[in-house]
C-alpha cells in the first residue's frame, strides 16, 4: 500500500501501475469534502514522488465513483468574500491539473455514478472507461451554479462546444451510451470488468498504442473553433438554452457566456475565468434558494429512512377504485417493482385503471426507457380484481374511492375484514379528516391517510397522514412505501386540507378576493407566471377542477371559519354554479380544446368576464406589486400556521411539501425561505396595509415575536 487515509487508499497494481481508489470510510458513497481533498492531494504527491511511475488507474470502492462535492461544506465556502472564494477553488483547480500533468498516463475507471466535481476529476484523466449501468454529469445547474472545478474547460474541447452546452446547461445525468456517443468517456463495459477494462487501455498507453499526450494536449489548448464557428455555436445556444431556462435561473446562461469567454484561451487562463464567474452565480439568491432546497430534500430523506429503518416491506399492496387515479396508483407501483391487486366493482372501471397503467406504459416504451418485456412484466404485475379473494395476502392499501366521507367509510370498513393481522389500510384522500374516517373502523392504529397529488407518476409528493389514533407502525410502513414507489413522502398531522391543500385554499382565497375587488383574473394569471409559478390561480383552479376546488373550499371554509370562510359568492362559487369544471368539461376560467399531441390548449373565453362581473365590484387596475402582495402573504402566514400548529414537523418539511406537491418557485426556496429572504420584520409590515382583508392577511404573534427579535425559520447553512 502505497498510501492509506480514510477515504483514498493508493495500491500498487504492478510494476509501476498504481490504482488511487475512493473507499470513504463509514459511508456508502464517495464525496469530495475537505478531507477528501486533503487526502487526493497527499495521494498525488505521493505518486508523483515514486520512482518508476508508468501509469495511475482512478477507481471506486463503492458501488458509486464520486456522487460530487459535499455541498454542506461548499455552502459556507460561498458565503466567503469574493477573492477567497476564488483563491479557495484554484486551489481544487491545482489539484485537478497536477493530476492531469502527471508524467504518465492516466485512467479513470468509473463503475457507479460520477456527478459534479467527481464527473471534473474524472476529466482531468487522460480516458474513461464507463460501467454499461453507470451515469456521469455535471448537475450544477439544478444548484443554481455551474461547474466550478475544470468542468466548463475540459467538456467543451473534449466533446464539442454544442454537447457540452446541452450537457452543462441542461445539468442532466447521462447514460453510458450517451456519453460514449458524445466522446465524454472512450470506453463503455460491463461494469464488472471496469477495472480490468481500464488497465488493458492503460497498458495500451504505456506500450505507445494510444497518444495519451495527445488526448491531453486537446484539454489544455484553445477550443478549436474559429471565430466565426464560436459566434454561430454560442449565439444559437444562448436562444435556446435562454428560452428553456427562464428568466429566473440565471447558472445556465451565465455558463454559456463564460465557455464564450474562455474559448480562446489555454487551461490556466481558462479556469480563471472560469473561478471567477462561478463566483457571480454562488452568490445569488437562487442558488442559496436552490442549494437550500437540496439540503432539505436531504433532510427529508434522512427522515424517511428514519421511518424506513422500522418498517417491514411492502411486498404485495392494493389499490381499491380503478379510476384514472386508481390506474396511476397501480402503474407507479408495479413499474417501481411492488404488486398490486386493482379491485373495482364493475368490469369498466377495471378497464379505465388498466388503460391508464396501459397508456403511461407505452410512453416509457416510446420514449426508449422500457422496452416491450419490461412493460408486460409491470402489466402482470397489476392484477384487476372485483372481489377480496387474494386480499389475505396483502400488506397495503391504498383506498382511492369518490371523496366522499360515508363511501369512502363504508368501502375502508368493507376491506378491513379481508386483510391478515397487521396489514396498513390508507386513504388517499384530499380533504377528509383521517382521524374522522378511522371511526368506521374496528383497527384504527392502522390505517392512515396517503394523498397522492393528481397525476400520480409525475408529482412526486405524498402526504402521510397521522390520525389521532394511528400507529407509528402503520406511519413506517406507509413511508416505505411510498419511497418504494419512488415517492417523496412528508408525514404530516390531521387537519382540514392536511398540509398542502391547508395553504393552497388561503392562496386561492386571495385570488377570490382579487376578483372581487374588480381585478381581471388574466393579469393575475400572469403576474403569478412572471413571480415564478408554473400556471396562474385561475388556470390550476382548471387544472384542479372546479367541482374539486368547490367541495375543498367548502371543507376549508368548516375547518377554519375565522379565515376561510366567505360571505356571498365568490370566483370559485361563479364557475361552478354555471358548471365550468375546468378542464374536466373543457371550460372553466379558460376554455380548452385539444392540441395536436391529445393535451388541453388553453384558450380565452370571451363569456367568463361577464360571468364574473356579477360578483365583482367595478374593474380596477392593480399594480404587480399588489397583486403578489395579495396572493402571497395568505399563502405564507398560514405556512406559519402549519408549522407552529405542528401539522408539519420541520420548516424543510413545509417548503419542500409546496415545491413538490403545487409547484412553489423553486428558485424562491419555499414559503419559509421566501419569509427569510424578504426578512420578517418586512414581511409584517407589509401585511399590515391588508389587514382590514381579514384573518388571512395578519401575521400570527409569534411571526410578530420573531420579526421583532431578528429571527429566520433556517440558519444561514441550512437554507
Amino acid at each position: 500500500m502505497l498510501f492509506e487515509g480514510q477515504t483514498i487508499q493508493v495500491k500498487s497494481i504492478e510494476d509501476g501501475i498504481y490504482d488511487l481508489v475512493f473507499d470513504r470510510q463509514g459511508d456508502s458513497v464517495n464525496k469530495l469534502d475537505q478531507r477528501t481533498l486533503a487526502e487526493l492531494r497527499t495521494a498525488v504527491d505521493t505518486l508523483n514522488g515514486v520512482d518508476g511511475l508508468r501509469g495511475v488507474i482512478f477507481s471506486s470502492a463503492k458501488d458509486s465513483f464520486i456522487v460530487g462535492a459535499d455541498i454542506t461544506e461548499f455552502m459556507g465556502f460561498f458565503s466567503t468574500d469574493d477573492d477567497e472564494l476564488v483563491k479557495g477553488l484554484l486551489d481544487i483547480h491545482g489539484l485537478f491539473n497536477q493530476i492531469e500533468d502527471l508524467s504518465v498516463p492516466t485512467v479513470a475507471a468509473i463503475n457507479g455514478l460520477a456527478l459534479g466535481g467527481g464527473f471534473e476529476l474524472c476529466l482531468a484523466t487522460d480516458y474513461r472507461v464507463l460501467g454499461d449501468k453507470a451515469k456521469v454529469g455535471l448537475p450544477e445547474v439544478k444548484l443554481g451554479i455551474y461547474p466550478g472545478w475544470g468542468g466548463t474547460v475540459r467538456l467543451p474541447r473534449l466533446i464539442g462546444v454544442d454537447n457540452a452546452n446541452e450537457w452543462i446547461c441542461g445539468g442532466s445525468e447521462k447514460r453510458a451510451s450517451a456519453a460514449l456517443v458524445d466522446g465524454a468517456v472512450d470506453a463503455v463495459v460491463e461494469t464488472s470488468r471496469v477495472n480490468e477494462a481500464a488497465l488493458d487501455l492503460l497498458k495500451g498507453c504505456i506500450a505507445g498504442k494510444f497518444d495519451y499526450q495527445a488526448r491531453r494536449a486537446e484539454k489544455i489548448n484553445p477550443i478549436k473553433l474559429n471565430q466565426v464557428e464560436q459566434m454561430m455555436a454560442f449565439e444559437s445556444a444562448k436562444g435556446v438554452i435562454g428560452a428553456k431556462a427562464g428568466p429566473h435561473y440565471p447558472a445556465p446562461m451565465a455558463v454559456l457566456k463564460t465557455i464564450q469567454k474562455h474559448a480562446n484561451l489555454p487551461r490556466d487562463k481558462a479556469i480563471e475565468v472560469e473561478a471567477k464567474g462561478f463566483v457571480k452565480v454562488a452568490k445569488t439568491e437562487v442558488c442559496a434558494a436552490l442549494v437550500g432546497l437540496f439540503m432539505k430534500d436531504q433532510y427529508i430523506k434522512k427522515v424517511s429512512k428514519g421511518f424506513e429503518s422500522k418498517a417491514e416491506p411492502v411486498k404485495q399492496a392494493a389499490v381499491l377504485g380503478a379510476g384514472i387515479m386508481g390506474g396511476g396508483v397501480a402503474y407507479q407501483s408495479a413499474s417501481k417493482g411492488t404488486p398490486i391487486l386493482m379491485k373495482d366493482i364493475n368490469e369498466a372501471a377495471l378497464q379505465l385503471g388498466l388503460d391508464e397503467a396501459t397508456k403511461l406504459l407505452n410512453k416509457q416504451v416510446t420514449r426508449g426507457r422500457m422496452d416491450t418485456t419490461k412493460m408486460a412484466q409491470v402489466l402482470n404485475s397489476i392484477r384487476p380484481t372485483l372481489n377480496y379473494g387474494d386480499f389475505s395476502n396483502v400488506d397495503l392499501v391504498v383506498e382511492a374511492v369518490v371523496e366522499n366521507p360515508n363511501v369512502k367509510k363504508a368501502v375502508l370498513a368493507e376491506v378491513e375484514g379481508h386483510l391478515p393481522e397487521g396489514a396498513v389500510l390508507t386513504s388517499n384522500t384530499s380533504t377528509i379528516s383521517i382521524t374522522d374516517l378511522a371511526t368506521a373502523l374496528k383497527k384504527p392504529e392502522n390505517f392512515c391517510g396517503m394523498h397522492f397529488f393528481n397525476p400520480v407518476h409525475l408529482m412526486p409528493l405524498v402526504e402521510v397522514i397521522r390520525g389521532e389514533k394511528t400507529s407509528e407502525e402503520a406511519i413506517a410502513r406507509t413511508v416505505a412505501y411510498a419511497k418504494a414507489m419512488g415517492k417523496t413522502p412528508i408525514v404530516v398531522n390531521d387537519c382540514p386540507g392536511f398540509l398542502v391543500n391547508r395553504i393552497l385554499f388561503p392562496y386561492f382565497g386571495g385570488f377570490s378576493a382579487l376578483i372581487s375587488d374588480g381585478a381581471d383574473f388574466q393579469q393575475v394569471d400572469r403576474v403569478m407566471e412572471r413571480f415564478g409559478w408554473p400556471m396562474g390561480p385561475a388556470y390550476l383552479l382548471d387544472v384542479v377542477g372546479i367541482d374539486t376546488a368547490h367541495h375543498a373550499d367548502a371543507v376549508m371554509a368548516e375547518g377554519f371559519p375565522d379565515r376561510m370562510q366567505h360571505e356571498g359568492e365568490n370566483a370559485v362559487d361563479c364557475m361552478f354554479k354555471q358548471e365550468r369544471f375546468g378542464q374536466k368539461n373543457n371550460k372553466g376560467f379558460y376554455r380548452y380544446e385539444l392540441d395536436r399531441k391529445g393535451k388541453p390548449k388553453k384558450l380565452v373565453d370571451d363569456e367568463v368576464p361577464a360571468l364574473l362581473a356579477a360578483i365583482s365590484s367595478e374593474a380596477r387596475e392593480f399594480s404587480d406589486e399588489e397583486i403578489i402582495e395579495r396572493m402571497m402573504i395568505p399563502l405564507c402566514i398560514e405556512t406559519v400556521r402549519c408549522l407552529e400548529d405542528g401539522i408539519v414537523a420541520s420548516p424543510a418539511e413545509a417548503d419542500m411539501g409546496l415545491v413538490y406537491g403545487i409547484g412553489f418557485p423553486p428558485f424562491r426556496g419555499g414559503a419559509l425561505h421566501y419569509l427569510d429572504q424578504i426578512g420578517l420584520a418586512n414581511f409584517c409590515e407589509m401585511a399590515q396595509k391588508y389587514e382590514a382583508l381579514g384573518p388571512l392577511y395578519q401575521p400570527t404573534e409569534k411571526m410578530k415575536q420573531m420579526a421583532a427579535a431578528g429571527d429566520k425559520y433556517f440558519s444561514e447553512a441550512k437554507g
